[in-house]
């Protein structure tokens, strides 16, 4: 696959990705959200994701990972506020973060 690919292939898995919180989300949160601000909050997960160490952590005896959704949340809107992209709540943005990772676990079982 070359680069131009890969872009596209990134840019269709933004849009999917979005698309399952927007219909995660519970209905008073649906238009607290534009699609603008959608895909920055995602971009700045993917960004916590790398620069934290998450990526690489070794799972636990069960196959699982310790992720402080509340911790990532309260990123989210510290980010969102210094980035002028919304003053957002940490409660807000767990279901985003959530909805995310519930997308990210869905994809696994098409592996």
């Amino acid at each position: 696959m070359n680069f131009e690919d890969e872009l596209l292939q990134d840019a269709e898995d933004d849009r999917l990705t979005v698309e399952f919180i927007k219909n995660y989300l519970p209905q008073e949160l649906k238009e607290k959200f534009t699609d603008e601000q959608l895909y920055y909050l995602l971009d700045v997960l993917v960004e916590y994701y790398a620069d934290s160490g998450i990526l690489e952590a070794e799972p636990d005896k069960d196959g699982y990972i310790d992720i402080d959704v509340e911790q990532i949340a309260k990123h989210l809107a510290q980010q969102a506020r210094k980035d002028q992209m919304g003053d957002f709540s940490p409660e807000d943005l767990r279901w985003v973060v959530e909805g995310e990772m519930e997308y990210a676990e869905s994809l696994e079982g098409e592996d």
